[in-house]
């Protein structure tokens, strides 16, 4: 997977779902542009987390999007799933990289943090995530970052950035705009009344304006 092509929406599901089930909501974002799908479940129960994450997988895979698995490095490899994303209590990138092979993607949650971000990057990251941007429902007490390390990194990483943490449709833009190539979406896709038509706004703000060469 080559990383120019890590762009785009960065779908993310949530704990809990209202009104129907996590395939069918997974399916709405895929269906309306979502590039990458994160499975995201910090329950202790391993036979469901990895049937959905098989059936997760294989639905990525009829949309042409990568799925990613959140925090676990031996689910992301049963599951064969193409990434993991790795927060700081996780496993080391070294560690998830030799376990998953050269292939995966591996991206690394660096908060506000510019030096764990150069550090990712040393240690052969294949994205980096900022945030969070906005308050973020599902992490209240989460960090908040600044636009100007999307800034600074589209200048100074030669890897793509996910911005992250209270985004939605109506606020992804700016943050596109100043540099990050992948806008992570939680609760602003999930929880809206229709997923698809979430999905599809967030993503056409990746597309280039009409009449551009």
């Amino acid at each position: 997977m080559k990383r120019s092509s890590l762009r785009g929406l960065y779908a993310i599901t949530p704990e809990r779902l209202r009104g129907r089930s996590l395939l069918e909501a997974a399916e709405a974002a895929l269906a309306g542009g979502a590039a990458l799908l994160q499975y995201r479940d910090k329950s202790d129960d391993q036979r469901r987390r990895l049937s959905e994450a098989l059936a997760l997988n294989r639905l990525c895979r009829r949309y042409g999007a990568l799925f990613i698995v959140n925090d676990d490095v031996e689910l992301a490899r049963a599951s064969g799933a193409q990434g993991v994303h790795l927060g700081r209590q996780d496993a080391p990138l070294e560690e998830a990289r030799r376990r998953l092979g050269g292939g995966a993607v591996v991206g690394i949650s660096c908060y506000d943090r510019w030096a764990r971000a150069v550090e990712a990057a040393r240690m052969g990251a294949d994205y980096v995530a900022f945030g969070a941007f906005h308050p973020s429902p599902t992490k209240p007490q989460a960090v908040r970052a600044h636009p100007d390390l999307l800034r600074r990194a589209r200048r100074e990483l030669d890897l793509p950035v996910v911005a992250i943490g209270g985004v939605t449709a109506e606020n992804a833009e700016p943050l596109i705009r100043a540099g990050a190539h992948m806008v992570a979406v939680v609760q602003g896709l999930f929880a809206q009344p229709d997923i698809r038509a979430a999905a599809r706004r967030i993503s056409a703000l990746f597309e280039p304006p009409r009449g551009a060469s």
